[in-house]
């Protein structure tokens, strides 16, 4: 059986949601404003790492969160800023998260959430969303003071579910992180639920693309049965 690291925003949770609590505040600027708030907050923990000025993944969302008001002019107070932040802790899954996850844990599967969020804000994000009472654990990069796509969380990951590298699984809707995984020889799922996304051409591809996590789970299915 294989051990598998679930990504956890964007993979198992939905950012752009955020959309949703953005609208009463901003309207016709909310999605514009959700979908930049999200790449500056991964543009932020990639700087971080490579700075190595290390900050938790909560500080680079609310930082980016700030960022995003400043460069789109929007109007937002102290208040409604800190009900965002709140907000964005109570994410909802996307509706595959849990059944496939349980899925594969009874097919045997290790599965475990490996994330750049720091673990307690992890947990409580996972619980919420009731994904949390099937996992195997939670890893966070956050024990290495560094972020996604270091080498050296791919690394730790193998080394926490105690699998060789090559049998380690990295599951991610992110193609930086698939492509981080690949570099230091994980396997690696890339789910692709923006048919319009396109993976970086950088001659390292995923193990297996997958529209849905339910997809990714029918193909360890066959796998693992074609190895018997």
């Amino acid at each position: 059986m294989a051990a598998i690291g679930f990504d956890v925003y964007g993979t198992l949770v939905d950012p752009l949601d955020m959309e949703r609590h953005l609208r009463a505040l901003l309207g016709g600027q909310a999605g514009p404003f959700a979908a930049r708030w999200r790449e500056k907050q991964l543009e932020y923990t990639f700087r971080r790492g490579l700075m190595r000025n290390y900050l938790p993944f909560d500080r680079c969302t609310a930082q980016a969160l700030r960022a995003t008001i400043r460069a789109l002019g929007a109007e937002m107070s102290e208040a409604d800023q800190a009900r965002l932040l709140a907000q964005y802790r109570e994410l909802p899954p996307f509706p595959d998260a849990l059944p496939s996850i349980a899925r594969l844990k009874a097919a045997g599967h290790t599965v475990v959430a490996f994330s750049n969020g720091v673990e307690a804000t992890v947990r409580a994000l996972l619980d919420h969303a009731g994904i949390l009472p099937v996992l195997d654990g939670v890893i966070s990069v956050d024990d290495l003071r560094t972020f996604k796509p270091d080498p050296a969380v791919y690394i730790y990951l193998a080394r926490r579910v105690n699998q060789p590298i090559a049998e380690t699984w990295l599951v991610s809707g992110n193609p930086f992180d698939v492509i981080g995984a690949k570099t230091v020889g994980l396997r690696a799922a890339w789910v692709r639920r923006n048919p319009d996304a396109v993976f970086d051409p950088w001659g390292i591809e995923p193990d297996c693309v997958v529209t849905n996590l339910d997809a990714f789970a029918d193909q360890m299915a066959a796998d693992f049965d074609m190895s018997t």
